[in-house]
C-alpha cells in the first residue's frame, strides 16, 4: 500500500483549491504558482498513483535513497542528486524503493510560464529524470518555498513562493541543457579557467588537452553547455569587464583594451561595437550620464 504522506519529520503545505484558482487569475501568480510543497525524510512505503496525472507540474528532488516511476509506458529510477519532473496531466505512479526508501523535497506548480520552462526540460511532453548540478541549491530553494507557505497564505507569501518555484524550474531547465555532470565537468573547469584568465590568449586546443579530450569533442561539449564557442564566450567575459572599467574608471580606451586582452585598441573598439552597437567612448558617455 502506497502512503501519500505521514512520515516522521515531514513538512507539507497544500494550498486550498479555491485560493489556487483565484491566484491563477491574477498577476504575478498567474504566471507561476506553487500549489503544494513538502519534505519527506526516509519516506518508507511512500508513493502516489495518479491515473489522470495532476493539473500541475510535479518536481521531486531526491537527496537520499532511491525512487521509481512509471509513466508513458516506460520506467525510470530516481537516484540521489536527481530530479523527477512530471508534466501536467500525464498519468503516472511513483514510489519509494522498498529497501532504500528515498528522502525527497518536492513541489507542484501551475501557471502560464510552466509550459515554457517544460519546453526545455521535457520537450517531448514526457516525464524526465534530470541530474542536478547543485542539489543543495535545489533543496534550499524548495526549503524557502515551504517556509513562505508555512508563514501564511497571503498574496505576498504566495508571490515569494512563486519566485522560488520559478527558480527551481529554471535550475532544472539549465541543468537539462547543460547535460550530466560527467559531460559538463570539463566545460565547468574551462569556464573557471576562462573567468580567471579572460585577458590571456585563448587556445581551444590547450583547453581540450587539459580536459583530456579531442579538440572537436571538447568544442562540441562547450557549445552544447553554453550555446556559444570558446572564443565567443571569452569575448563576452572581456566585454563585461570592459563595461565595468569604462563606467567605474577614467582609464583611456587603449588601457581598457589591454586590460581585457586586446593589445590593438582599434580591434577592441570593433569588437565592442559588434556586442554593444556603439563605440567604447559612446558607451562610457551614455552610462556615466
Amino acid at each position: 500500500m502506497l502512503l501519500p504522506d505521514g512520515f516522521p519529520g515531514q513538512r507539507l503545505r497544500v494550498l486550498p483549491r479555491p485560493l489556487v484558482a483565484a491566484a491563477l487569475r491574477r498577476p504575478p501568480t498567474a504566471a507561476l504558482l506553487v500549489t503544494d510543497a513538502g519534505y519527506f525524510p526516509h519516506a518508507a512505503n511512500h508513493g502516489r498513483r495518479r491515473p489522470e496525472g495532476t493539473p500541475e507540474v510535479v518536481v521531486i528532488v531526491c537527496v537520499d535513497g532511491i525512487g521509481h516511476c512509471e509513466a508513458g509506458g516506460r520506467s525510470s529510477v530516481v537516484h540521489p542528486h536527481h530530479a523527477l519532473v512530471l508534466p501536467p496531466d500525464q498519468p503516472h505512479v511513483y514510489w519509494a524503493d522498498p529497501k532504500r526508501p528515498w528522502t525527497i523535497w518536492w513541489l507542484h506548480a501551475a501557471g502560464t510560464q510552466v509550459a515554457q520552462l517544460l519546453s526545455v526540460i521535457a520537450p517531448d511532453g514526457r516525464e524526465q529524470v534530470v541530474e542536478l548540478h547543485d542539489v543543495y541549491r535545489a533543496v534550499s530553494t524548495i526549503d524557502d518555498t515551504i517556509g513562505f507557505l508555512e508563514r501564511d497564505e497571503t498574496v505576498p507569501s504566495l508571490i515569494s513562493a512563486s519566485g522560488s518555484g520559478w527558480a527551481l524550474l529554471a535550475q532544472v531547465a539549465a541543468d537539462t541543457v547543460g547535460g550530466g555532470l560527467r559531460r559538463t565537468e570539463p566545460v565547468r573547469q574551462a569556464h573557471d579557467y576562462l573567468r580567471r584568465n579572460f585577458a590571456k590568449p585563448v587556445s581551444v586546443s590547450e583547453l581540450a588537452r587539459t580536459a583530456g579530450l579531442s579538440t572537436s569533442h571538447f568544442a562540441a561539449l562547450f557549445r552544447a553547455a553554453t550555446g556559444s564557442g570558446v572564443v565567443e564566450y571569452t569575448k563576452r567575459l572581456r566585454m563585461a569587464r570592459a563595461r565595468e572599467l569604462l563606467i567605474t574608471s577614467s582609464r583611456d580606451i587603449a588601457d581598457v583594451a589591454v586590460a581585457v586582452g586586446y593589445p590593438d585598441p582599434f580591434y577592441f573598439s570593433r569588437q565592442f561595437r559588434t556586442v554593444h552597437g556603439c563605440s567604447p567612448s559612446e558607451y562610457r558617455s551614455t552610462h556615466r550620464g
